[in-house]
């Protein structure tokens, strides 16, 4: 008899993770439907050599939506997308940011042996992406999108509607030309003048002279006048920047040379001041691009809806939101954001604007009434007409709205303001006193060092260390779908010493609950329990909206949703009521150990759903961790879930139940009394007061469609348990951005001593301050790198 060691730790054949429910088929053990889905396609079609090449390769896997990707068939998203289209043929290229070994290349360029209507493949593995030409009559945009999320390689669409396909030059980018041609062309015509010419062709000098001062021109009233301009404001204002000493080293370089020209005493410097401004250029072009590539990307695609029903031919189709035309007809759902100024045609509506002016309270709107963009949708779904189109800007500014700003400011953007004033203060000061000097000294050398000193000085690497180290570690956040709303949140996370956690919706998920219906429910008021809890986002309303089966055609009247108690609704004068036994008037006693959606009827309670939730992945190890900074668990359910949250938290964590949205606000605000920094973590629904009185809100989510605008960033569920890393990043930040100020004042420090003492001439200086930043830069960037990797290494993240 052979005997099986039943305590083994499976591991899935797929992705080789651990099973935590196993499904068996030929032999191999498989963590979910998705992993399993993906070998039964390979191995139908012959293509399991895939699991020959890496140990393991593949992806766990998430459900794929039937309509995930249907707006991809939409022709203006199609035309956005494809870089060729036919009646047989077309090319388009996703980037798929999954794709990590030789079997994820192998596998995407086989996808042919899959579906007959991919004619080819080719990915590029170092940029992600694959380019893939099929056949549009054989496969549909959306199947082709769908089919790579099945198999594990989810493609992150861009959406952006100025892709135009023009190139619009820069006017930085022509500075820099004009200065480059200016400044080559002064050097050539200063040949004569480095080799020695003689004295009997002063003739021919003097018109290269003059030449060069021709040249030097427009170097200063076109690609060096944003220096003269940003001076001039500042003496207007009676403030001083740092392109006050630079546009006084400009200054009088040009005015020097013009006069040694003009009295024949000498040549001029006007190779120094070309070279110095288009060196100049080139490191504002370097700083500009750095910044491009760190900005911080939350167009409303990332967290708006991209989609919406249009009324399009008597039915109801998805279309992109930067795609509606006036008079089109759109539906909102429960807790949908209104893309566009609408007019409302339902009899009324509850929206939500505190997207735009910070105030929770929703308004009524009657119908013919204005509903305008930013708005939530709060009730029962409404019909709206466009008024205006879609103006991305007015979206993306709402998440950044002050009304939920903190109201403290950023210690280092102030630290920077105060130093780089005192910092102008003292250069121009040290340029006088070393101007004096070599006046003194050697007057035929004054002014060469005076501009040295005022060029080399420049505390451009100083007002690089905080923004670059900040903005790469917004860029390491983001990687791990942390998406903060600016880099001033790294710096408050960095302060955090207590930790404040919501449970439904944040500590647990829905992923396979045990759900179970206890009560007498006809088939009729289960389609209308269906119905109500469809309208809502609540997690436990998702999950019994997808446990019922059966569907009503009746409408709702008075929908209602009221934070942290439940949803109500009425069918023909008869009112449902559907949350916690206080709103529904339960009485009797429940499990103690699962959470309950209490059902109640005309008045009278029928029945409940019993919920047993399951915890995310490595919550335990994430709460042991946080060790003492961990203070407090708030629920606005009751205790079900008291005795599984008591296995999780130490004993010394405040765990409170039944919790309304003000009594979370009041707790946060309570720690803060203590002299604590609280990060509040919740899932935005219940949360919003708590989230925006803390030091830092973190909405947890599963649906980058649904979060509140009091949040300070935004983290995909599944990732919660990088929490208290993504914390220590935080001060590791802080810490690099220290060290950043140290090189800076280093290397003013070495630079001015050979500038004052005359061993920098103003061109070797204007080539020392891009050299500076990109030191600063490259420090910050690499330190980040190199610390997030080390703390992130053995995070793998699901698809999204």
């Amino acid at each position: 008899m052979v005997e099986i060691d039943i305590e083994k730790e499976l591991i899935c054949y797929h992705c080789s993770q651990t099973c935590e429910e196993t499904l068996w088929i030929d032999e191999k053990t498989f963590c979910c439907y998705g992993c399993k889905t993906v070998y039964e396609i390979l191995s139908a079609n012959d293509l399991c050599e895939y699991y020959d090449l890496d140990k393991n390769p593949g992806l766990q896997l998430k459900e794929v939506n039937d309509e995930t990707f249907q707006y991809l068939d939409e022709k203006d998203v199609r035309g956005k997308l494809v870089d060729f289209d036919s009646d047989s043929f077309a090319k388009v290229k996703f980037f798929v940011p999954s794709i990590h070994c030789v079997s994820c290349i192998w596998l995407l360029e086989n996808l042919h042996k899959i579906h007959s209507g991919i004619l080819r493949t080719e990915v590029n593995f170092p940029k992600k992406s694959v380019s893939i030409d099929f056949n549009p009559s054989k496969v549909k945009l959306s199947v082709l999108a769908k089919l790579l999320c099945s198999l594990g390689y989810s493609p992150k669409i861009n959406l952006d509607s100025d892709a135009t396909g023009k190139q619009v030059v820069s006017s930085l980018v022509l500075k820099v030309g004009v200065a480059g041609f200016c400044f080559s062309n002064v050097m050539l015509f200063s040949f004569p003048e480095y080799l020695g010419i003689d004295q009997s062709e002063k003739a021919l000098m003097r018109i290269f002279s003059w030449l060069n001062v021709g040249l030097s021109i427009p170097v200063l009233f076109y690609s060096g006048w944003d220096y003269f301009n940003s001076a001039a404001k500042c003496f207007r204002q009676r403030q001083i920047n740092i392109d006050v000493p630079i546009a006084a080293g400009l200054l009088v370089l040009f005015v020097r040379s013009v006069y040694d020209i003009a009295t024949a005493t000498g040549p001029g410097y006007l190779d120094s001041f070309t070279g110095l401004v288009f060196f100049l250029l080139i490191g504002r072009w370097f700083q500009s691009k750095t910044y491009e590539s760190l900005a911080f990307n939350r167009d409303f695609t990332a967290y708006f809806p991209l989609a919406v029903n249009k009324l399009t031919q008597n039915d109801w189709a998805p279309i992109v939101i930067y795609k509606l035309e006036r008079f089109d007809r759109i539906m909102i759902r429960n807790m949908e954001i209104i893309p566009a100024d609408s007019t409302l045609l339902n009899p009324f509506a509850y929206i939500d604007y505190s997207f735009v002016t910070g105030e929770s309270k929703p308004v009524k709107v009657k119908q013919g009434e204005s509903i305008y963009a930013g708005g939530r949708l709060i009730g029962t779904p409404v019909i709206l007409v466009v008024e205006k189109k879609t103006s991305q800007s007015h979206l993306t500014s709402l998440w950044n709205n002050d009304a939920f700003k903190k109201i403290e400011e950023s210690k280092f953007h102030k630290i920077i303001d105060r130093v780089a004033q005192k910092f102008t203060w003292a250069i121009l000061g040290i340029a006088l006193l070393t101007a004096l000097y070599w006046q003194y000294a050697d007057p035929s050398r004054t002014w060469l060092v005076l501009t040295a000193v005022l060029m080399v000085a420049c505390p451009c690497a100083l007002a690089l260390a905080a923004p670059f180290t900040f903005g790469s570690m917004l860029r390491v956040f983001g990687k791990h779908h942390l998406y903060l709303k600016n880099a001033d949140v790294i710096e408050r996370m960095a302060a955090i010493n207590a930790v404040v956690f919501d449970k439904t919706g944040t500590m647990t998920h829905g992923h396979a609950p045990e759900i179970k219906c206890n009560g007498e429910f006809s088939t009729t008021e289960m389609g209308r329990i269906k119905l109500l809890t469809g309208y809502s986002t609540h997690p436990l309303s998702k999950l019994i909206h997808s446990f019922i089966r059966q569907k009503t055609s009746e409408s709702v009247s008075e929908f209602k949703e009221i934070p942290g108690k439940g949803i109500e609704g009425t069918f023909h004068g008869e009112t449902v009521r559907i949350g916690s036994p206080i709103f529904t008037g339960c009485l009797f006693p429940l499990d103690p150990h699962a959470a309950h959606v209490v059902v109640a009827i005309g008045g009278n309670v029928k029945g409940y759903f019993t919920i047993k939730n399951s915890l995310r992945k490595n919550i335990p190890e994430m709460i042991s961790r946080l060790g003492s900074k961990c203070v407090a668990l708030l629920s606005g359910d009751n205790d079900g879930d008291k005795f599984q949250m008591q296995r999780v938290f130490p004993k010394d964590v405040s765990l409170l139940f039944n919790q309304t949205p003000q009594e979370k606000l009041s707790f946060v605000k309570a720690i803060q009394l203590q002299g604590k920094k609280v990060l509040m973590v919740g899932d935005g629904l219940n949360d919003a007061g708590a989230l925006k009185q803390s030091d830092v809100g973190i909405a947890i989510t599963d649906d980058t469609g649904v979060f509140t605008p009091a949040c300070d960033g935004i983290l995909y569920g599944d990732n919660i348990e990088i929490l208290d890393k993504c914390l220590e990043l935080a001060r590791s930040a802080s810490v690099i951005l220290k060290y950043g100020f140290g090189i800076s004042f280093f290397y003013n420090a070495i630079a001015l001593g050979f500038a004052i003492t005359g061993h920098l001439t103003p061109l070797v200086a204007a080539i020392l301050m891009p050299v500076s930043s990109i030191s600063v830069v490259g420090f910050s960037s690499v330190a980040v790198n190199f610390i997030s990797k080390r703390k992130l290494s053995n995070i793998k993240h699901p698809i999204s």
